[in-house]
């Protein structure tokens, strides 16, 4: 089984290349963030015509939104409020091999301390509240997923420069410290870092301020899936699709998936 995540930026600008990777790419499941669109308004018929007939939505007008399509069917779906907004950053689905949570953590805005930036301490709180969530709703030998934008890139070498960028949100010590916590819930294993090493560059965002993203190469990975122990030996691949930046009207993030075999 093929999962996947994205985001996309607008699923309704987006339509045309998020259909395309379908194609191209045949994940079974994938997982969007920053879907923009309210629920009402989504685009389920060329999805769905495209053999992803199970989709899950939580949507909102102009910001946030999770969704997951599958071609597999959905045994359950939970929609999350989480740190008491009801902002749409949380959905979750059950399969018969495991259950798959999508999440959209908040970015955190420009300055990373919670006393004079409201959103920074949202974002630290959010992981915080997943961190329980996982613990208290799961043992460490259930098969679990959580896939999204995180809007942390925890590792040396998931930003372009790691000296540079330590008081920079996403990467600030205070970050990575939360998402630790968060990682040591359910003894989750990184997915992409299983099969990159620690010591190589692996990016999923780059900037739409920088003009040439490739020559430049200032990115992050902020995107990620990770996977609890009993899923560990079934990965057998993964897919950064790099050349997605530069599609037409392309997102700033690029579609990361895992291949398991269940």
């Amino acid at each position: 089984m093929k999962v996947a995540t994205w985001n996309i930026n607008s699923v309704r600008l987006r339509a045309p290349i998020v259909l395309a990777y379908m194609k191209s790419h045949a994940p079974d499941v994938l997982c969007l963030q920053e879907t923009k669109c309210p629920d009402e308004l989504f685009p389920f018929d060329p999805f769905k015509e495209a053999g992803y007939e199970h989709i899950h939505i939580s949507g909102m007008k102009s910001y946030n939104g999770v969704c997951i399509f599958s071609k597999v069917p959905f045994e359950k779906t939970d929609v999350y409020s989480r740190v008491g907004k009801d902002d749409c950053r949380h959905i979750g689905v059950s399969f018969k091999d495991f259950d798959l949570h999508n999440l959209y953590i908040p970015a955190g805005g420009d300055e990373p301390d919670r006393d004079v930036n409201e959103k920074f301490g949202h974002k630290l709180d959010f992981v915080d509240e997943m961190t329980e969530f996982f613990g208290k709703t799961y043992t460490k030998d259930k098969p679990v997923i959580t896939v999204g934008d995180f809007n942390i890139a925890p590792r040396e070498h998931d930003v372009w420069s790691s000296k540079q960028l330590q008081k920079v949100v996403s990467h600030t010590p205070i970050e990575l410290e939360h998402l630790a916590k968060m990682y040591a819930s359910l003894d989750w294993i990184d997915a992409v870092r299983h099969f990159v090493p620690d010591d190589e560059k692996c990016y999923s965002w780059w900037s739409y301020r920088n003009r040439d993203w490739k020559k430049s190469n200032r990115g992050r990975r902020l995107d990620h899936i990770w996977v609890t122990s009993p899923l560990k030996d079934k990965l057998r691949s993964h897919n950064i699709l790099n050349e997605a930046r530069d599609w037409e009207k392309p997102s700033d993030h690029v579609p990361v998936m895992i291949d398991l075999d269940l």
